[in-house]
């Protein structure tokens, strides 16, 4: 499948991993451009079971994504609507997808990711931030509105309560050690580490099955937002649907046959034996 033919970034690909670098002049905003293009990568990325990871970083040596387009911004309603008749927004199901994805989203994030950029980063499975380089900010409550492309929506299921409502009320930049401190983040790195830790990380995923990662998200994904009786009902069923598609059970015997489990040596290296294993197709 071709990853060709967005305009507000290019997309790469190396083996199971794609790596998309937003590249829109002169400052990355999230406009209806780019919002056309995650929709466009959404649709093939749903149905590619071949790409595994996907990283997103940015051409711009300071911006990552900036904020929402004002010229949009700007053409708001202004009429009050009932819990009814609202519909939700082009950003927050654009951003919704990039999240639905089956394959594992990986942020790297050298440079501002303000408003709408933050939303995106917020939407992906994992963050990680340079430091000296990476700022965040929920800008909205200044301009009189709130985040609106799932902010005020995910960043308590990632910071808690309190933080949430410290980093949207205050308006304010917040860096990558903050920013891994709030839980906003997996890890602030410094700028000569974030490419090779990033590196590393997809392509030890990528090693791993297509349906079994998806199962992974969707599980863990389900733990946030249903009561814990009914989160576990969700891994019993995602579990079923990996064994039906992966060569869990072939795995599972071959390890059983060999005696895997009880050699001392396999338990010292299970970080490199999970990785061995792959080989069992």
């Amino acid at each position: 499948m071709e990853y060709t033919g967005y305009t507000t970034f290019r997309a790469e690909r190396n083996g199971a991993i794609l790596t998309v670098t937003f590249d829109y002049p002169p400052v990355n905003i999230q406009g209806l451009p780019m919002i056309a293009d995650l929709n466009m990568l959404a649709h093939k990325l749903e149905v590619d079971r071949s790409i595994k990871v996907v990283v997103f970083q940015s051409a711009h040596p300071e911006i990552f994504v900036a904020h929402a387009d004002t010229n949009f911004l700007k053409d708001m309603s202004t009429e009050v609507v009932s819990r009814e008749e609202v519909k939700l927004l082009d950003l927050q199901t654009t951003l919704e997808r990039i999240s639905n994805l089956p394959q594992a989203t990986i942020a790297k994030i050298e440079g501002f990711a303000r408003g709408g950029g933050h939303e995106f980063v917020l939407a992906c499975d994992m963050r990680f931030a340079a430091r000296g380089k990476a700022k965040f900010m929920q800008m909205e409550v200044g301009m009189g509105i709130l985040p609106c492309g799932g902010g005020a929506s995910r960043m308590a299921r990632q910071a808690g309560l309190g933080r949430a409502l410290e980093i949207i009320l205050s308006a304010r930049d917040f860096d990558a050690d903050e920013a891994e401190a709030y839980g906003t983040i997996n890890k602030a790195l410094d700028q000569e580490e974030i490419g090779a830790y990033v590196d590393t990380l997809a392509k030890r995923i990528a090693n791993f099955p297509a349906d079994s990662i998806k199962a992974c998200k969707r599980a863990v994904y389900a733990s946030i937002d249903l009561p814990i009786g009914e989160a576990l009902k969700e891994e019993a069923y995602w579990l079923y649907q990996a064994t039906s598609k992966t060569p869990a059970i072939k795995r599972f015997t071959a390890a059983d046959e060999s005696g895997f489990q009880n050699d001392i040596a396999n338990q010292r290296n299970f970080n490199d034996a999970v990785i061995g294993i792959q080989e069992i197709k």
